[in-house]
């Protein structure tokens, strides 16, 4: 079981260092967040900051693909842009049916040509 999973210490500082931080935000989001409303402008200005930071992050993996992205055409890049925009669009501009879209095309597109 060790040899699969590695060394316990290793897991146990993973999950100080990494989750309980993690955990301690959202539950102060949660508590601070709860009675906001959902069309303030506050949240309104986080959403848009928040798209805009992920077509951002899109825009740079397609334009300058990193590591093993780059053997994939530019065609198929933009092509798995595309269909998860119009999924996007499709779905009442829902970022993750849009993201899983281009994802689905991307891995297919990759899978078809080999």
């Amino acid at each position: 079981m060790s040899s699969f999973i590695g060394d316990w210490h290793a897991l146990a500082i993973l999950f100080v260092a990494g989750v309980i931080p993690n955990q301690i935000w959202r539950m102060l989001g949660l508590w601070f967040g709860g009675g906001i409303d959902e069309n303030s402008e506050l949240l309104v200005w986080v959403r848009a900051v928040a798209t805009a930071i992920l077509a951002g992050i899109i825009a740079q993996i397609v334009v300058q693909p990193p590591g093993a992205l780059a053997s994939v055409p530019d065609w198929l890049r933009y092509g798995a842009v595309a269909a998860g925009f119009v999924v996007f669009m499709l779905t009442r501009k829902s970022i993750f049916a849009g993201v899983i879209a281009g994802e689905i095309v991307m891995l297919t597109g990759k899978y078809w040509l080999g």
